[in-house]
């Protein structure tokens, strides 16, 4: 989520201008955030009821299949599995061939292709498991429910490799309308896949495709919403501005863990396995609809209304949120600043770009998404019922939600390093804790414990901090290698969230570790990002963006 510039030294004079006017359009802005923490917590409260209604049955510890349908779920569910990858791989290899060119990139991309089509022959000549092998079966179940649950991850990787596109060609206000749209779309088909199965295909994955759909919309809203918030406001207030968008995910995340709450009260658990979750997708309507409604009634950024040359529209713009007697030398500032700086993403060498995609993996590789959105089916392995695990769930997101606040206060007065060093520390002893919890099948109110303190230590660093560094690490001339790090997060969010029920729900696994050893993957990871933070990347508190260029060119 990168700062943009919106001009020179009359930034000042924004203050002129309407605050009112200027903070009404950023809580506009704000709901693409707030509906990229809503849309992708839902799956959390429903994927029980999902995992019941679509994919298997259970009684006790046995697992019933329908065994009419379970060989076309399974062969579909390879089919879209090599299709959403090779949309993955398409992906990295154009990042590659931006990185390196079009002759080294394009022998890259030609490398990984060619690697996913050896495994996409092997994935889809495999035998299906046999119905009498009851393990077989559910092993790749539980492969089928990281794909469903997970889903609209795979949107995100693909809305937010064409944002950068769309925002540019399209505008940001129409690149947030297309998202809002996304939002709609999904929850409404998210509530009754069968209705709206236009694809030929099994009724969960036409849930999987609309939520694909959403995934597209918070691919869109995580790059556009920060970058219209950043273009609006006046420099002196821009980055508290931008913040707002950071906070409206986790208040989105903490909203929907609410609403989960109420619709599972509202019948029980029969209901909740048949309806509740429809409801629950649903209700992202609301909001969404909110949302395409508002668009309507703001204007488009002066800097690109100027880069458009639509001096007219950008001068009307800056008159509200700078002043009238300001505008004109605004706009002359901006117009000033339009030069695209294209030099080659590697002018600063490859270190630049590792540290970033490093950064991005590892905020995902430490397990918080694990967390976010499956800590009902967490709480249930600990014991409690439905509306229990709803209700600690909720308790985790105020613990997430305040300790972003702590971060977004303390991040200029402790520095980037410190904070998210503690942070990997913090998450490093609480996962593995947690993992023994499971393991030695103590999982009371202690292992509660553990994850709250796993989550507000994640909350006041790798949270909110790591998109800080991102933001301040790329030089400006290079900034568009940002999407790699991007890409690499959204990717590396799909493969932690996929295999989470691989590992956790593993039948050899649960029977040797008692759900513990996924913990203690995610506890090492933590380990290494500290690890990682300690001897790889640089303290950018307190220094300029032009000093934190002329380290990368000494490196």
């Amino acid at each position: 989520m990168a700062f943009i510039d919106t001009g020179g030294s009359s930034s000042n004079s924004f203050q002129q201008g309407s605050k009112l006017y200027i903070f009404l359009l950023t809580i506009v802005a704000t709901l693409g955030g707030l509906l990229f923490g809503y849309d992708t917590a839902v799956v959390n409260g429903a994927e029980k009821s999902l995992v019941e209604f679509y994919i298997y049955k259970t009684s006790g510890t046995n697992y019933i299949f329908d065994l009419n349908t379970v060989n076309q779920l399974f062969t579909q569910y390879r089919l879209l599995m090599v299709i959403v990858l090779y949309l993955v791989f398409a992906i990295l290899s154009g990042q590659f061939v931006r990185l390196l060119g079009n002759k080294k990139g394009g022998i890259i991309a030609a490398i990984l292709l060619g690697g996913m089509t050896i495994w996409a022959v092997s994935f889809l000549s495999n035998a299906l498991p046999d119905a009498i092998d009851i393990e077989a079966m559910k092993n790749t179940a539980d492969a089928v429910k990281g794909f469903v649950i997970a889903s609209a991850l795979i949107g995100c990787i693909i809305g937010g490799a064409a944002a950068g596109f769309i925002s540019k060609s399209l505008g940001r206000k129409n690149g947030l309308f297309i998202a809002a749209i996304a939002f709609l779309v999904s929850a409404i088909g998210a509530w009754r896949p069968e209705m709206f199965n236009i694809f030929g295909i099994l009724d969960v994955y036409s849930f999987v495709i609309y939520r694909i759909i959403g995934g597209v919309g918070v691919g869109l809203a995580s790059m556009i919403s920060p970058m219209y918030i950043a273009e609006i406001a006046p420099a002196n207030v821009r980055g508290k501005l931008v913040s707002f968008n950071q906070f409206a995910i986790i208040f989105g995340m903490l909203v929907i863990y609410f609403v989960n709450l109420i619709i599972a009260r509202q019948g029980d658990e029969a209901w909740l396995i048949t309806d509740g979750w429809r409801l629950m997708f649903l209700s992202g309507a609301i909001p969404a609809a909110i949302f395409v409604v508002l668009l309507f009634f703001v204007p488009e950024t002066p800097r690109y209304l100027a880069m458009k040359g639509k001096d007219k529209e950008a001068l009307s713009v800056l008159q509200k949120i700078a002043g009238k007697n300001n505008a004109e030398s605004i706009l002359k500032d901006i117009k000033g600043t339009l030069h695209e700086l294209n030099a080659p993403w590697l002018s600063y060498g490859a270190g630049v770009i590792i540290v970033g995609v490093l950064l991005s993996v590892f905020q995902q590789a430490v397990g918080i998404n694990v967390v976010l959105y499956y800590a009902g089916n967490i709480f249930r392995n600990m014991g409690a019922s439905t509306d229990s695990s709803l209700m600690q769930t909720i308790i985790v997101g105020v613990v997430n939600l305040a300790f972003t606040v702590v971060a977004i206060m303390t991040v200029d007065k402790f520095g980037r390093k410190p904070l998210m060093i503690i942070g990997s520390i913090g998450m490093a002893v609480s996962m593995i804790a947690l993992g023994f919890t499971f393991y030695f099948q103590n999982v009371g109110i202690l292992a509660l414990v553990f994850m709250l303190i796993y989550t507000a230590a994640f909350a006041m660093s790798w949270g909110p901090v790591c998109w800080v560094l991102l933001a301040e690490i790329f030089p400006n001339s290079i900034r568009g290698a940002l999407s790699i790090a991007v890409a690499a997060q959204w990717i590396a969010n799909w493969i932690v969230s996929l295999t989470f029920p691989m590992l956790n729900d593993n039948v050899w696994l649960t029977q040797q570790f008692n759900h513990g050893f996924s913990y203690w993957i995610y506890g090492v990871m933590s380990i290494l990002s500290a690890i990682f933070m300690w001897k790889f990347v640089p303290e950018t508190k307190g220094r300029t963006l032009e000093s934190i260029e002329e380290l990368w060119k000494k490196k």
